[in-house]
């Protein structure tokens, strides 16, 4: 018993570059996951500790979890979502173009070794989920990089529950970005010097010597860092993250982010193009739970009305901003999944309708399913190195997006 017992001691130990560490329990995580089940059976859905799981550490845990909790936080009721598009979603639409060249490019975005043949068709619902958003919403303009976003959503949620979902976000957390012009965005972008200067008045003093500006952080901002990210766990849990989060959480993650390489920018030659190029590309070894802690600590210490005051940020009204706490409002009162269904077979919904949703995940995620297997417990799309330095982004994006930004 003894020996039996020492072996057990023994196993509860593991190692790494400094020698022998204890174990982390993961009784944490086992409570983490009760909270969240009991959370989403409340009736009303207990909206609040849905938000501060998908915040605190280690987020949502699971797909089979963000299945569940994305919907509600975006108040998104699974027993009514949009039809899958017609193929008449393509006819005619002015973005129908540009979007099938920004799929087409995006295949570092799906799992490494996945068949090229159910790529393709995780491509096809790509486009026909974007322009279908499109034409729901006839006053979104679509941007590049707005793909990023989609082909997140589909790989968790599926084909159905993704156009609901890009839609809601469109309309609120995304709402900025999709003006007729890069107004808005860069509106959004200028929170982020501001924010370093509340915090680290030499780290902004060098940068604002460098003038370096804040381009390097676009495309973290408006793909919310999908496409920077080499790994797709890490995009995952930045997903939680913001979703449970205020429209500006991604720019103070970026805040984040630059602080914690102060040393490297400071040691950098003060030069525009050296300080762009170091800032342009995103270590993919961050310390994610780290940075998204102290994000929230920020936001907290310094919130955007008061950077807004500080730095006459006034002067341009941000939709997403303006519509938020609304929004937050309208999902405080969801009812649980099971009285969801309960009230959609009393209502005699169709039956196309009501088996929707378990046959999309049936289709995505089953378990024989070879897609699913890569696409779930295999994610690991390698994206490479991040982009947007200067002349990256005019030859990958066009140089239409620089032109709107200076």
């Amino acid at each position: 018993m003894k020996k039996l017992k020492r072996q057990k001691n023994i196993a509860a130990v593991r190692l790494d570059g400094n020698g022998p560490v204890t174990r982390e329990p993961d009784s944490w995580r086992k409570q983490k996951l009760a909270e969240i089940h009991q959370a989403l059976n409340s009736d009303p859905v207990d909206i609040e500790t849905l938000r501060t799981a998908a915040a605190s550490k280690g987020g949502l845990l699971t797909d089979e979890l963000r299945r569940k909790v994305w919907p509600k936080l975006l108040n998104i009721n699974v027993y009514d979502l949009p039809h899958k598009p017609g193929r008449d979603v393509r006819e005619n639409h002015k973005d129908y173009n540009q979007v099938l060249l920004d799929v087409r490019r995006s295949m570092k975005r799906f799992p490494k070794g996945m068949p090229a043949t159910e790529r393709a068709v995780l491509q096809e619902q790509l486009i026909d989920i974007i322009l279908e958003v499109l034409k729901r919403s006839p006053q979104l303009h679509y941007y590049q990089g707005y793909h990023d976003v989609a082909v997140t959503l589909l790989l968790v949620v599926g084909e159905r529950l993704a156009i609901a979902m890009l839609h809601t976000l469109s309309n609120h957390h995304l709402r900025d970005f999709m003006d007729p012009t890069m107004d808005s965005t860069k509106h959004i972008l200028n929170y982020l010097m501001p924010i370093l200067e509340q915090v680290d008045t030499e780290l902004h003093d060098f940068m604002v010597r460098a003038e370096v500006g804040t381009i390097f952080a676009l495309s973290w901002l408006i793909t919310w860092f999908g496409h920077v990210l080499s790994e797709f766990r890490h995009t995952l849990r930045l997903y939680d993250f913001f979703l449970a989060s205020h429209p500006l959480m991604p720019i103070y993650l970026a805040a984040t982010i630059v602080l914690h390489r102060q040393k490297e920018v400071k040691e950098t030659e003060c030069d525009m193009a050296m300080v762009h190029h170091l800032l342009s590309r995103i270590p993919q070894d961050l310390p994610y739970e780290l940075l998204i802690g102290r994000a929230q600590a920020l936001f907290d210490q310094y919130p955007p009305s008061l950077l807004a005051r500080r730095a006459a940020l006034q002067s341009r009204k941000s939709l997403s901003i303006s519509t938020f706490q609304s929004f937050q409002l309208s999902t405080l009162h969801q009812r649980p999944d099971s009285v969801l269904q309960r009230l959609t077979k009393t209502r005699g919904s169709s039956a196309s309708r009501h088996a929707a949703l378990p046959r999309d995940r049936g289709q995505l995620w089953g378990k024989g399913n070879r897609m699913v297997k890569v696409a779930v417990w295999g994610l690991s799309a390698t994206l490479g190195a991040a982009v947007f330095a200067v002349a990256q982004t005019a030859m990958e994006w066009g140089p239409e997006v620089l032109l709107q930004l200076f």
